[in-house]
Parts: C-alpha cells; structure tokens; sequence
C-alpha cells in the first residue's frame, strides 16, 4: 500500500493504521530528516530478520539503528547517559544524527552488536516520530538503498513503492527524501566522536 500522509499534519487515523500494521509484524517504509528508512516494531524478531534479508545483511551479525520518539524513551534503551553528551544530545535532537550509546537491557539482543551497543535516531520529521508515539516503542530503522551505483539513496516515494509494494506491507509518501545519510556519533567511550560525516553538523 502507498499511504500519502501530509508531512507537517500528520492525519491521525492514518498513524493509527500503520501503527497497527507495525503491531501485527508488518513492515513499513517511511521518511526520516534525511533519507527514507526501512523498520518495523523492534520487539518482531521474524520482521527484523525479514529486513536484513531485504538489505542482503545476515541477521545477527548486523547492527541496526531505531527510531525514539523524545530523549525519554531513549533514556530507556540506553544506559546512563553522561551529562556532557546528554548536553549535546538535548541540543541536535531531533535532528539528522545518529548516536552510537551503550544498550540497556532493555534492547533486544536480536538489534543489539557484540558490543553492546545500539544506534538511536530521534529524526525532525513528524511523520515518524508520530508514528513512534503513538506506537509506545521505537521502531528498528535501516536505510533504503537504490541499485543505482550513483544514486545511492531513492528520494521518490513513488518509486520506492515501485520498488518494494510486493516486499513490504505500507509504504509512507511524506513528500521527497533526501539522499544524504545521518551523521553518525559513537558516544560509547565517554566521547563525542563522529564515524561518519552526514547531514548534521553538531552544535
């Protein structure tokens, strides 16, 4: 299905409808503040494994990032958070970032690397963030990738749902994608250390 939601006022009963796909083990593609993403309820294992299949990653053996609705839900996925990176956080969230920080036990093993660690986005987007909200958990994001050896990102919804209608159960038109990656922040040692330069740029 391709589900037109209107970008800055985001229709109820359309978030209730891809929540409630989300719940059932459903996979949905959606927009973020950069490109678009892939995920599902991080708690559906099968749904999990079913999108490391779609992306050709081994599941286990690949370290999926999710998606938090606000700093307090991301609180519960992670472990103490030192105060000077909890300042930056509060101040590039939500924003076009990705922040590497130790899991709590809270994180099922399923999304979670060998070291214990898990990728946590809160996107300025509120389609998705919506979505997270009314969900009451966050939903595992990896990116949707073209085949184009140029293009690296689909920006089209339209052509993404081209692409994935017989793969996944809804795909969300929010408008166009970017096609630049989150910046990718490891915060797991006590630093600020950017991995990987992307769209943001840290305040």
């Amino acid at each position: 299905m391709l589900l037109r939601i209107h970008p800055d006022n985001p229709s109820e009963r359309q978030i209730r409808m891809v929540d409630e796909c989300l719940r059932d083990g459903g996979i949905v593609i959606y927009p973020t503040d950069t490109i678009y993403g892939i995920g599902c309820d991080i708690f559906k294992v099968k749904s999990v494994e079913k999108i490391a299949e779609l992306r050709g990653l081994k599941p286990g053996k690949t370290t999926f990032s999710f998606i938090c609705h606000d700093l307090s839900q991301l609180s519960e996925f992670t472990r103490p958070i030192e105060n000077p990176i909890f300042k930056v956080m509060k101040a590039n969230l939500p924003g076009p970032f990705t922040f590497i920080l130790n899991a709590s036990n809270n994180v099922p093993r399923h999304i979670q690397s060998k070291r214990k660690t898990v990728g946590i986005r809160i996107p300025d987007n509120k389609i998705v963030l919506e979505i997270v909200r009314q969900l009451g958990n966050p939903i595992m994001s990896t990116s949707v990738h073209d085949d184009d050896e140029i293009i690296e990102y689909t920006t089209d919804p339209e052509l993404i749902y081209e692409k994935f209608q017989d793969k996944v159960d809804i795909v969300i038109d929010g408008g166009y994608g970017g096609n630049i990656p989150s910046t990718v922040v490891d915060c797991t040692d006590g630093g600020i250390v950017v991995v990987r330069e992307g769209k943001g740029e840290l305040v």
